[in-house]
């Protein structure tokens, strides 16, 4: 369902950008490209209108399918720290060790000036 879902997303992102890279300004639309603004392919108006409804269209199945992967996603993620093993370190029984360990490391000698 999740690859469904994800290769629905990926084409209408590309449907989408290629619509919005298609339309043009205001004044300019693609339909007086192809042979003038009187001889239209959608006619005198029917390009804009036909590219909003597709964008529009194209934007709410993005929304949808962004949504729907985000709800996807999210119920099967866990948290790294919930994975991780458990590690528990044995209590020091030898009292001579623990100071060892408490003592700091003594500091280097400082090499002689020459």
């Amino acid at each position: 369902m999740q690859s469904f879902v994800t290769v629905v997303h990926v084409i209408t992102c590309t449907l989408l950008v290629l619509v919005v890279l298609i339309q043009s300004g205001k004044g300019a639309e693609i339909s007086a490209s192809f042979g003038g603004s009187s001889q239209t392919v959608f006619g005198s108006s029917g390009g804009a209108n036909f590219f909003t409804r597709f964008t529009a269209a194209m934007a709410t199945i993005f929304m949808i399918t962004s949504l729907t992967l985000t709800i996807m996603g999210g119920q099967s993620r866990k948290s790294i720290f919930e994975s991780a093993p458990v590690t528990e370190s044995a209590p020091i029984t030898n009292p001579e060790a623990a100071k060892q360990q408490e003592q700091p490391a003594p500091a280097p000698a400082p090499a002689p000036a020459k």
